[in-house]
């Protein structure tokens, strides 16, 4: 407990001047491991190959883990010096205010904080000229200073010696509490961060939370405001506070669409650290699967049978072990990204730029943000929301499709930047048969999609990007419902495989007329706009054997549920039971009546091809990114 005499000399500037110290070193730790991650890993993919290659990216992934390690503690240690010195201000004006009434009245103030005052009176007992703390009423602060008694000077001695103690107490328990978490901020021996270190430093920014959320309290984050508002808050804090923020509340920085993408990038490479080296200790501590089925003790049939300790394995650990390496194997492909930047597939291919991590977390089926390169100073920057059965187990699928349109991109944009981004910010539904029929996740993902691309308008530098959302197969229904349900700030659409978009035209899409385009891989034959799934043999058809073969079908299944209907007469020769009759037709994008510009997908097969390489469907897309619509093919 310090002394009063301690709180009056403490020189807060210090704390102050230490706390820059403590954030220098937070910094360039923080510029160091971009530095590694964005320019030693290319080197190595330049210079090494197997073996050597391993080893050396090994080596380079620990580095990148250390300095992660001293930012976030580097970080936490400066803020709570600043903290403590904020915090202590208040008590130490309190101890000052009162030793300064204590000598305009000719009081002494002694050691222990009794006020020793002058008296006239000779009616009080000896000793009874010095006040101590805690007086009994009616001499307790507040009351009517000398009641009861015949000496004035008591009650002021006795509110002197009160507000002495009160400070004191103050000034110890804000110390205790910063003092408890700086104790715990200090690394294993050695120059390796462990998984169990990473998870320290987790549970060391949780408990600074709880010390330091006086001074700096999540709760003046903006929760639910728009990112505009977003932002005005961020612009208007300090550096010294942004860092402090990022430090103690990465997941809630991370999160908040508006704000500059390098900052949330950095929040969230710590919250993805910390969560991935958790999930990995949980792993650990499991108990190796035993083997599921064993021959059977009895010698009789049959032969083999069920482990029982298999099922005990299975109904203790079975579920949480399914969730964490799902989770982990998610969190392994963001981390094999950030891995590749710097790298190029083919010889005299351009190297993949830096990855920004811009959204991140487990709930659920797990949430990633991940660009290609920095939006914020992009020329050109594509969006892509995933569709049905997308989640952060099979995230790495996603972020290769988005490398891959990159890649094409750049080699159409002459020279200007460019930013492609993999936008898995809602639940998508994860059955194509229990799920993807409701439009409940595409309604509850919109506004989330609105808000993040009004957040890279927000954050963006010097001119207007020209952006382009892309959707696939539900994503697409995504985007249809951020249209209708809001605005989306987009320039160009493009849709692969849509089910249908909950609007009926392309000028219900809040983009330029002319502006939306959609894929669907080839059909063989279209007869009359009819897509029927796989080969039909029957004799309604006359006996022919009509090879109906629809790479894609989601179009024309999922159409039912999420695309408007138009009902036109049907136009199908007799043999193919046209009767004149009217037929209800889905208006997915790729119907004509819809008015999108149906692309050409020559060499995309199936449902999940719009992004191989060398096919016209990834080509068509990149030139839409790079606004070289003149360029676009059609069906």
């Amino acid at each position: 407990m310090p002394t009063w005499q301690q709180l009056r000399d403490v020189k807060l500037s210090e704390y102050t001047d230490a706390a820059d110290g403590w954030g220098k070193v937070s910094s360039r730790a923080n510029a160091d491991k971009d530095r590694v991650d964005n320019a030693m890993f290319a080197r190595i993919h330049d210079t090494q190959e197997g073996d050597a290659a391993k080893a050396a990216c090994d080596e380079v992934r620990q580095l990148s883990r250390n300095y992660q390690y001293l930012h976030t503690e580097c970080g936490l240690i400066r803020t709570a010096l600043n903290g403590l010195a904020t915090e202590l201000a208040a008590p130490q004006n309190k101890l000052k205010r009162a030793l300064e009434d204590a000598a305009n009245l000719k009081f002494t103030v002694k050691p222990d904080g009794s006020v020793e005052y002058p008296t006239d009176s000779f009616v009080l007992a000896p000793g009874s000229n010095t006040a101590r703390d805690g007086a009994p009423v009616p001499y307790a602060p507040g009351a009517g200073e000398g009641v009861g008694s015949a000496d004035a000077n008591k009650g002021k001695a006795e509110d002197i010696a009160q507000r002495i103690g009160d400070a004191v107490r103050e000034a110890t328990e804000i110390d205790s509490r910063y003092a408890a978490v700086l104790r715990k901020l200090k690394a294993e021996p050695g120059l390796t961060v462990s998984d169990a270190t990473l998870a320290d430093a987790a549970a060391d920014t949780r408990a600074m939370q709880e010390a330091a959320g006086r001074y700096a309290d999540d709760g003046k984050i903006p929760q639910g405001k728009s990112p505009q508002e977003n932002a005005a808050w961020w612009n208007g804090l300090t550096q010294e506070q942004r860092d402090e923020y990022a430090t103690l509340y990465p997941a809630s920085v991370g999160a908040l669409d508006g704000i500059p993408s390098a900052v949330r990038d950095d929040a969230n490479r710590m919250v993805l650290a910390e969560t991935r080296a958790q999930a990995q200790l949980e792993l650990n501590a499991i108990p190796k699967q035993p083997q599921e089925y064993i021959q059977n003790p009895s010698g009789q049939y049959p032969a083999v049978i069920k482990n029982p300790a298999y099922r005990q394995w299975e109904e203790k650990y079975g579920d949480r072990y399914a969730e964490l390496t799902a989770r982990k194997k998610g969190m392994d492909a963001i981390q094999e990204r950030f891995d590749r930047s710097g790298k190029s597939e083919r010889p005299g291919e351009r190297p993949l730029p830096e990855a920004y991590l811009l959204g991140f977390d487990t709930k659920g089926n797990g949430h990633a943000i991940v660009a290609n390169g920095n939006p914020d100073t992009a020329t050109h920057t594509a969006m892509y929301v995933p569709g049905t059965t997308s989640n952060l187990e099979g995230i790495g699928g996603d972020i290769k499709r988005m490398e891959t349109l990159w890649r094409a991109s750049d080699n159409l944009a002459n020279g200007q930047s460019v930013s492609t981004i993999t936008w898995l910010g809602y639940d998508a539904p994860q059955s194509i048969v229990k799920d993807a029929p409701f439009s409940h996740y595409a309604d509850d993902g919109a506004p989330k999609l609105n808000a993040f691309v009004d957040g890279l308008r927000a954050s963006h530098e010097g001119d207007r990007t020209h952006m382009t959302v892309t959707g696939h197969s539900y994503g697409s229904t995504v985007i249809g419902s951020a249209a209708r349900q809001g605005h989306l700030d987009a320039d160009d659409i493009f849709v692969a495989g849509s089910p249908g978009m909950q609007v009926g035209s392309a000028t219900d899409l809040d983009v330029p007329k002319g502006h939306v385009y959609a894929a669907e891989a080839d059909s063989d034959p279209y007869l009359g706009g009819l897509h029927l799934p796989g080969g039909v043999t029957d004799d309604k058809y006359g006996g022919f054997n009509i090879p109906f073969v629809t790479s894609d079908p989601v179009p024309d299944l999922g159409g039912w549920g999420h695309a408007p209907k138009k009902v036109d007469i049907d136009i199908l020769p007799s043999w193919m039971d046209g009767d004149g009759e009217s037929v209800v037709k889905t208006l997915t994008p790729t119907n004509p009546d819809f008015g999108a510009h149906v692309v050409a997908t020559d060499g995309s097969r199936g449902h999940s091809g719009y992004w191989d390489n060398g096919t016209e469907s990834l080509t068509n897309q990149a030139r839409v990114v790079t606004g070289r619509y003149k360029e676009v093919t059609y069906q």
